[in-house]
């Protein structure tokens, strides 16, 4: 076992409260367990929610899903990975269910309990504050700290020439929002896309939908920025919603329907407008976090006649092991310039962090908990 360790972390004493940096304990480390020196970290609307209380976490817990960072200790029974490599962390899977060895980890049988019960399956946890024990493991990383502890599966290798602080996001928001268009939906060339929401998974999107070669890309997004953003991206067309109602703009833009429909706002009505915009045999993927007990507002006979198709999607129907790098290919050759919606911030200013990229002044916030900049790379 690896000697217990002190950290900074950014903790949710009770739910619905702001976070507050405090000294955290790791106890001692399992053989199937990693230590990461977290460099970067993403803010996902998902730690959003579970900050108020969502997944049942009633605190103190750290969040925390879209770190990247270097290797500092490996469990006797990990392989594969090694002290002093770079690493993005991504979502826990076990490997060994039916979905694991189909190739679609992100529908892992266990995924609730290894990734949102913020506890390790006995139920202990290896976070401590002031000797009581903190929620953490949430999706295996609990990276809104100095150190998280994590697991081979959800590790994948970076080489040398990125910035490993801004790579965090690939390991959730990015690969969501390409991966529903490139994986989940698998967007053909010459096809058409409407994408409801321009945060960073539906600005990712844009990017899988130009990857692909979509003919049109729709982006509906009421933050001026996010839609000039969009267009820089290769949207076609911008819808904003406060200047036309949804469904007419749509009808303008896609007299004939769109083949394929994204929604990462969790909204009725925006729902319905993307149903109602669906050509004969559309497809609508669902990403959004919506209300409790929200239904899907569809017309059965009239989704029977024209062939319509409803998916839910969860992390773009992603491996990360494989698809992450390619996704890092991409960036290299300029296809998924994501670094262009990324602002950095130190771990202690999370609060506001959250608050910019609530209020749309930042796609994607990415939190340093180290000394808070970063020397030579791009900011955004």
């Amino acid at each position: 076992m690896v000697a217990p360790h002190q950290a900074l972390a950014a903790v949710v004493e009770r739910p619905g409260e702001p976070f507050a940096i405090r000294s955290i304990g790791i106890g001692d480390l399992r053989d199937e367990e990693i230590l990461v020196s977290v460099v970067g970290v993403g803010i996902c609307h998902t730690d959003v929610v579970a900050q108020h209380g969502a997944f049942g976490l009633s605190g103190p817990a750290v969040l925390g899903h879209e770190g990247s960072g270097i290797i500092l200790h490996v469990g006797r029974n990990v392989s594969g990975f090694a002290a002093g490599d770079r690493v993005v962390i991504s979502f826990r899977s076990c490997g060994d269910c039916r979905q694991c060895h189909a190739g679609r980890s992100s529908y892992c049988e266990t995924m609730p309990a290894l990734n949102y019960a913020g506890r390790r399956l006995d139920g202990s946890t290896a976070l401590t504050l002031d000797g009581i024990p903190v929620a953490g493991n949430f999706f295996g990383q609990s990276s809104f700290a100095t150190l998280a502890v994590t697991y081979a599966r959800n590790l994948v290798p970076v080489a040398d020439d990125v910035p490993l602080a801004l790579m965090g996001p690939l390991g959730c928001g990015i690969q969501t929002g390409v991966g529903a268009v490139m994986r989940s939906m698998a967007c053909e060339p010459g096809s058409t896309i409407v994408i409801a929401g321009g945060g960073a998974v539906g600005l990712s999107a844009v990017m899988g939908a130009v990857i692909s070669q979509c003919a049109g890309i729709i982006l509906i997004e009421p933050h001026e920025s996010r839609r000039a953003l969009a267009l820089d991206y290769g949207a076609t067309e911008v819808v904003d919603p406060s200047a036309e109602p949804v469904p007419s703009a749509l009808a303008r833009l896609a007299p004939s329907g769109v083949d394929y429909a994204l929604d990462t706002t969790g909204r009725a009505d925006v729902l319905a407008a993307l149903i109602g915009a669906l050509a004969p045999r559309g497809l609508l993927g669902l990403v959004g976090i919506a209300p409790p007990d929200t239904n899907v507002p569809a017309d059965v006979n009239r989704l029977m006649a024209s062939g319509h198709r409803i998916m839910g999607i969860i992390e773009g129907d992603s491996d990360p092991a494989t698809f992450i790098p390619e996704l890092i290919g991409y960036y290299r050759a300029g296809k998924l310039p994501f670094d262009r919606m990324i602002r950095t911030y130190p771990l202690s200013q999370i609060n506001e962090a959250v608050r910019d990229q609530a209020e749309g002044l930042v796609v994607k916030a990415v939190l340093l908990p180290g000394d808070g900049t970063l020397s030579g790379e791009n900011q955004g």
